[in-house]
């Protein structure tokens, strides 16, 4: 089921869209499959290769129900353009009014629709802005939900024991140093990579003539997984920094009652030979 959910949002957009040419839909298709079967094979397997916390709910099940949503959400907003339906006109409503009340000065949004160059039409401008808002709000409510969880009912501990090294296959104990200190090293650096990717990748699209041409974002396939990518990424590594966070505190947490056992019974021992 998980592969087929993923498969699904992949091609979602070429079901939604009207007027998709054969090539994108072959294209489409091919990428669906592609992670239908390695979506399969890692969850099939008993032991996890790249997908981290898969032991450690809701954090896989929240990213996906987002990206999900961000696409749904914004290849409805596109349909709409073409063909008139009534969610479409509602989706295409409120992505506006989120588009302009996050377009504020230095904002991410403002950044991402500054990232055009000067001959995009209107049309192309308010597509983007509120594709960027709906995109870059859906990635702010996931970091509300995932840090209420942290913070509120206690994740990851709160079903049962966490297992550190299943949990995150792609950190190296043995790699030398403290897991402790570089637990959290990552963390921070997810955190602010994170926190700065919405506004250096405009950035540097702006600052790098020919990336984007006033066709580009005309494109709905191209609209809608450039806008997403641009918000879940960076959303994603906040929510990996925050994780990593709280895995260090639970392994300092384990730390701390291991010394304080291992004090008392060291005093327990000096007590009992001063008694003799």
């Amino acid at each position: 089921m998980r592969a087929a959910l993923m498969a699904s949002m992949i091609s979602m957009p070429s079901f939604i869209l009207p007027d998709v040419g054969s090539d994108t839909t072959q294209v489409v298709l091919l990428v669906a499959i592609l992670a239908f079967v390695l979506t399969f094979m890692e969850y099939f397997s008993e032991y996890p290769s790249m997908i981290e916390f898969r032991f450690a709910p809701p954090f896989n099940r929240l990213r996906f129900g987002v990206l999900f949503l961000t696409i749904l959400v914004i290849s409805l907003i596109c349909a709409s353009k073409t063909t008139a339906t009534e969610i479409g006109a509602v989706m295409a409503r409120l992505g506006a009014h989120l588009g302009n009340v996050m377009d504020f000065p230095y904002s991410p949004v403002r950044m991402a629709v500054l990232m055009l160059p000067p001959d995009a039409g209107a049309s192309v401008v308010a597509s983007v802005r509120t594709a960027a808002g709906v995109s870059y709000a859906m990635s702010l409510v996931m970091l509300f939900v995932f840090v209420s969880l942290v913070r509120l009912f206690g994740w990851p501990t709160r079903r049962g024991a966490f297992n550190v090294w299943i949990n995150l296959p792609l950190f190296d104990p043995t790699a030398g140093g403290d897991v402790l200190r570089r637990l959290r090293r990552d963390a921070g650096l997810n955190i602010m990579l994170g926190v700065l990717l919405p506004f250096l990748v405009p950035a540097i699209i702006k600052a790098a003539p020919g990336v984007i041409d006033r066709f580009t974002m005309e494109n709905p396939q191209t609209l809608i997984w450039t806008m997403s990518a641009w918000a879940f990424l960076p959303a994603s590594m906040i929510m990996r920094g925050i994780a990593m966070s709280r895995v260090a505190e639970l392994i300092e947490e384990k730390r701390a009652r291991a010394y304080a056992r291992a004090k008392a019974q060291e005093d327990g021992e000096e007590k009992r030979l001063r008694t003799a």
